[in-house]
């Protein structure tokens, strides 16, 4: 039985270990038939993935990185996402507009109507049809994070911040709670995968 053309997405703070569980989400997916696709934000293509080191490696003001983000977004929907859809794939992308809003809106401060134009302008009304969060406690997470790897300039970013951008995360949240799933990200691996899973299972997917 096909899943048919859906649009998932995965959300949360660095660390919050949402990568780790697209797979298992692909895997549920394609053992139900069609074809689904594993992406990321920013990148995707080779424009967006370009942009994506110039954002993750290269200091910036905040609107240059707002603008480079929904840049590398728009060419990721028109060459990869859009065209998948189209076909009647389901496309998993590990992070989207949400982590603008959290990280660019919430944790750098940036002008959230702005945001919301761009996302109108950029998007053309495109909106993830699920969106699991990642849900973790800052602290913790950049314990994962500096046991994990060299940070990059947003994971080098001190624990105000994350708290900021975890609050980002919650309002979107709460302004469309009907695309979320909260995750608890401090749960062990299985359980975590077992309550995604769990979720798809509810919605018949």
């Amino acid at each position: 039985m096909s899943t048919g053309s859906r649009f998932i997405t995965f959300e949360g703070i660095d660390g919050a270990g949402k990568s780790s569980h697209i797979e298992a989400v692909a895997a549920h997916l394609r053992r139900r038939g069609g074809e689904v696709l594993c992406t990321r934000e920013p990148g995707g293509t080779p424009l967006a993935e370009a942009l994506r080191t110039l954002v993750l490696h290269t200091p910036m003001d905040a609107l240059t990185e707002t603008l480079l983000v929904f840049a590398a977004r728009r060419d990721h929907l028109c060459t990869l996402i859009e065209p998948a859809l189209a076909r009647g794939a389901t496309v998993l992308c590990d992070r989207f507009t949400d982590a603008t809003f959290a990280y660019q809106g919430a944790g750098r401060g940036f002008d959230t109507g702005l945001l919301v134009e761009l996302e109108a302008r950029v998007q053309a009304g495109r909106q993830p049809d699920l969106t699991f969060w990642f849900d973790l406690d800052p602290a913790v997470a950049a314990v994962r994070v500096a046991n994990a790897r060299a940070a990059d300039r947003f994971e080098a970013e001190d624990r105000a911040f994350f708290e900021r951008v975890a609050g980002g995360y919650r309002q979107r949240r709460d302004a469309d709670p009907g695309r979320f799933v909260r995750i608890d990200a401090a749960a062990a691996p299985e359980a975590v995968r077992a309550a995604v899973l769990a979720a798809l299972e509810a919605r018949g997917w």
